[in-house]
């Protein structure tokens, strides 16, 4: 069984921690490649768990129009706005939700991105039906939904996307707990008009301690990548 590191990072500025995430992703390649060489079991990774001020993030094959405002609005908001080098449209990151980036070697577990992709979403599912929240899958899209069947009435609650190059990842998925959902009305989010968006708070009609939440999701995203936390 494969160990990852955990590192709960808290508020944190949404450039400081992908410097932070790009420094993970280098050291895990290194290590990947050094560990082949030497023929030894390859490192597995870490996943990190943060919440970050408001910012609107922008993925390499998405397009610009799905953000309604522009830049001097998104300001006088109080909010910041990325390029950045993920797969995926533009999301929406704020207080009240719970991303996940898991820097990890998918080599170590013998899986690809698509089963990446399912088991993360997996997890988010399982944290939810734990809250006595029913979600799943939207066929032909990532993340985790409620009502994905229903059409006019499916929303997203956690939107995934990731980059992966030569087995390693970076970003993850943004988990909507306690959200201020109206940052959505400023952008198409994933790219989709047609469908919305939610969150935990809205779907139960209360807030929930996020650190609960986060507890919870940390031991469904051990149990489903069968792995777990490095003894320090």
């Amino acid at each position: 069984m494969s160990s990852i590191q955990f590192n709960d990072l808290g508020l944190m500025d949404y450039q400081q921690a992908w410097d932070l995430q790009e420094k993970l992703f280098s050291d895990l390649m290194e290590s990947k490649v050094k560990a082949e060489t030497d023929h030894k079991e390859p490192p597995a990774g870490t996943l990190l768990f943060v919440e970050h001020p408001h910012v609107f993030t922008l993925g390499k094959s998405g397009a610009p129009e799905n953000l309604l405002v522009n830049e001097d609005f998104l300001k006088s908001k109080g909010a910041a706005f990325y390029r950045i080098n993920r797969g995926g449209d533009i999301t929406y990151h704020g207080p009240g939700q719970i991303v996940g980036y898991p820097i990890i070697n998918l080599d170590a577990f013998k899986i690809g991105v698509r089963e990446y992709i399912f088991r993360m979403e997996t997890a988010v599912i399982q944290t939810l039906k734990s809250f006595d929240v029913e979600a799943g899958r939207l066929e032909g899209a990532t993340g985790v939904w409620l009502e994905a069947d229903l059409p006019g009435k499916s929303r997203k609650i956690c939107a995934i996307g990731v980059r992966a190059s030569r087995g390693v990842t970076m970003h993850g998925f943004a988990f909507n707990v306690n959200t201020d959902l109206s940052f959505y009305n400023l952008i198409n989010p994933c790219g989709f008009t047609d469908k919305g968006v939610t969150s935990m708070e809205k779907e139960l009609g209360h807030k929930t301690a996020i650190q609960d939440v986060k507890d919870i999701l940390l031991e469904k995203f051990l149990k489903v990548f069968n792995t777990e936390l490095i003894s320090v």
